[in-house]
């Protein structure tokens, strides 16, 4: 059995400090494989009508598994899940409960509570390079193209009829259950052009008329997929000078996968593996690093740097991501660090093995790989 240990690893900390962790995840994240696969846990899955009848008195319930390990998978379906979970941190520190769910916490109507400071929260992503390794390894072009949901990476072939099946699955369940949105059509258009366009600044209005709704109801669409995880929104560093894009986001889709559906992407080539290259790394980013202040800066002259690490008790770390380090022009870090002179720079590559640093008329420029970046950036988060 594959033991995704990264995650079990966190998981296990989580609970030494706080009773209750709420699991999410998009769809076939593997959230459900990765609860069972802990020592010694008792599962309850709430998809199951006898399981929400037991679950009815949750007093009782909980007074039966006392001092155990729990899992309460797709808790979302209880008619008062966070009653449940507030009962468990106040009444029963001493159970240990994971609760999973395929959105934010606050996404659901059916959660009354979001239980501030009785739980700790963990995102399950896609699949990061520890789990490939577990799952078997099987290179970075099948990673990109079958993405890092764990049924579609294990797939032999392209899994396009996986996602759309997914995608289905996604309205039906996640969207209807939790916002009972209408316009199934508009909504699907709208979630196939942010993944087409993934890793671009988010602008409403070039997005209303393709899918036929006011700007208005993109707004709104873009919140829903922000609460059920299929986007990550970036938002700009900026310390608000006119010079400087300071409102409009940056959207990264979820997947790599689903990016390279949409974009009708069968073969790859550089300049594909490059914008992949930068999804990866911001999934690995969001996976390991666990507080996570990640932005974008742009100023109006068109320069660009991909991630800021906003360093609240320090100066903005700055990353680029390059599939190759050959392709790195510094003149993006040179205007960056004219504004903003302090701060290490990075350029993580796929190609780089041994870090090294360049120096670029005065600013210092470190080249690492995807492991050494997350090294040194988790250890100033």
């Amino acid at each position: 059995m594959v033991r995704r240990s990264h995650w079990i690893e966190i998981i296990e900390r989580l609970w030494r400090e706080k009773s209750v962790v709420w699991l999410s995840g998009v769809r076939r994240a593997g959230k459900t494989f990765l609860s069972r696969s802990l020592p010694d846990v008792e599962y309850f899955d709430c998809e199951l009508p006898s399981t929400r009848r037991t679950l009815e008195d949750p007093e009782r319930f909980l007074r039966d598994v006392a001092g155990r390990r729990i899992v309460v998978d797709e808790i979302q379906r209880l008619p008062n899940p966070s009653e449940l979970l507030k009962i468990a941190a106040d009444y029963h520190p001493g159970t240990r409960v994971i609760a999973t769910g395929s959105s934010s916490l606050g996404a659901s109507r059916r959660f009354r509570d979001t239980l501030t400071d009785r739980k700790r929260d963990l995102r399950l992503t896609p699949m990061i390079r520890r789990d490939e390794q577990e799952f078997g390894p099987r290179g970075i072009d099948h990673r990109f193209r079958h993405g890092g949901l764990p049924p579609f990476f294990l797939a032999e072939a392209t899994p396009a009829h996986g996602f759309q099946e997914w995608l289905d699955s996604y309205w039906a369940r996640d969207i209807q259950e939790l916002f009972r949105l209408e316009r199934r059509w508009s909504f699907l258009r709208f979630v196939e052009l942010v993944l087409a366009q993934s890793g671009g600044v988010f602008e409403a209005t070039r997005f209303a008329r393709p899918c036929e709704v006011s700007r208005t109801t993109v707004a709104n669409y873009l919140r829903v997929l922000e609460d059920t995880l299929v986007v990550q929104i970036v938002r700009p560093y900026s310390t608000r000078r006119a010079s400087e894009i300071v409102a409009a986001p940056k959207v990264y889709g979820f997947d790599t996968g689903f990016m390279c559906l949409f974009k009708g992407w069968d073969r790859l080539r550089d300049e594909d593996r490059g914008l992949l290259w930068e999804h990866y790394v911001l999934n690995e980013y969001l996976a390991r690093v666990r507080h996570p202040r990640v932005r974008y800066w742009r100023d109006k002259r068109g320069h660009e740097i991909d991630f800021v690490i906003d360093g609240r008790d320090g100066p903005p770390v700055a990353i680029e991501c390059k599939w190759r380090a050959a392709g790195f022009d510094a003149r993006n870090v040179r205007a960056f660090r004219a504004r903003y002179p302090d701060g290490d720079n990075f350029v993580v590559t796929d190609d780089t093995a041994t870090s090294y640093v360049r120096d670029y008329r005065g600013v210092a420029v470190r080249f690492v790989n995807l492991s050494d970046l997350i090294r040194r950036v988790a250890a100033g988060a």
